[in-house]
């Protein structure tokens, strides 16, 4: 199962920095000969790809990012890296779609933000495998995420994205789906007149020509550490873990 990780945005919202903020140090890690060291932001995610099963992990970055290169390029664990660039910021959707040379139709996917931290750390193998499924986070402020609306069976019928007023308090943190899906959801982001930047309007485009895909309201804390705010809060999020 591949695991793709968009990393190359700017990050205007929490610099200046003389970093890549997916490298930003929140918390720490002991090692196995018992030293601490710091650790990335980006890390998080990364373990928790593994733990949902992921056994390749691709970060989409953008030309001056080589210092994740430099990070991740060492390999994580048994987990194989690669590395694709975007070679201008166009969105989210623009980058995982960077990945699709990698992906073979009868593999898995899992994408989700190096900038934030969640919980459980067990989320993404919590989704089901056979279909397009989002891992979902009740948050105070939903008109600042991707709010996602769900019907019967947990089945998404919208996704709101940034829209003040939001029906839904659950925010997609992170999701799962196979890679033929992956594909179909690419060739319609190909289309004439599409090239979404938000990954939620191309799903409900996907929706409205008979596309299934669910959520699964298994997170329980979500913070995105995008911000000076966010960054407090993750602090005090781990503190707490």
């Amino acid at each position: 199962m591949w695991g793709i990780i968009p990393a190359a945005g700017n990050g205007t919202r929490i610099q200046p920095l003389a970093f890549s903020k997916e490298l930003l140090p929140v918390g720490s890690r002991v090692e196995a000969d018992g030293s601490e060291r710091p650790k990335a932001v980006s890390e998080y995610l990364v373990e928790r790809m593994v733990e949902g099963g992921a056994t390749k992990i691709c970060f989409v970055i953008s030309p001056t990012k080589s210092d994740i290169v430099r990070y991740y390029g060492g390999g994580i664990g048994r987990v194989d890296t690669a590395f694709v660039v975007q070679p201008v910021a166009a969105g989210l959707c623009d980058a995982i779609f960077r990945a699709c040379p990698l992906i073979a139709a009868d593999e898995d996917v899992v994408i989700g933000l190096p900038d934030t931290i969640w919980f459980p750390s067990d989320g993404l193998a919590r989704l089901p495998t056979d279909r397009l499924a989002f891992l979902l986070f009740p948050v105070m402020s939903p008109e600042l995420f991707d709010a996602v609306v769900l019907g019967d069976g947990d089945r998404v019928e919208e996704i709101e994205v940034k829209r003040p007023g939001a029906r839904s308090n659950w925010v997609w943190g992170a999701f799962r789906m196979p890679g033929h899906v992956f594909h179909s959801l690419h060739r319609l982001w190909c289309e004439p007149g599409r090239g979404d930047e938000y990954i939620g309007t191309l799903v409900n485009a996907w929706l409205a020509r008979g596309g299934e895909a669910v959520g699964v309201r298994a997170g329980t804390s979500y913070v995105d550490v995008g911000t000076l705010g966010g960054y407090r809060s993750a602090i005090g999020l781990l503190a707490g873990a």
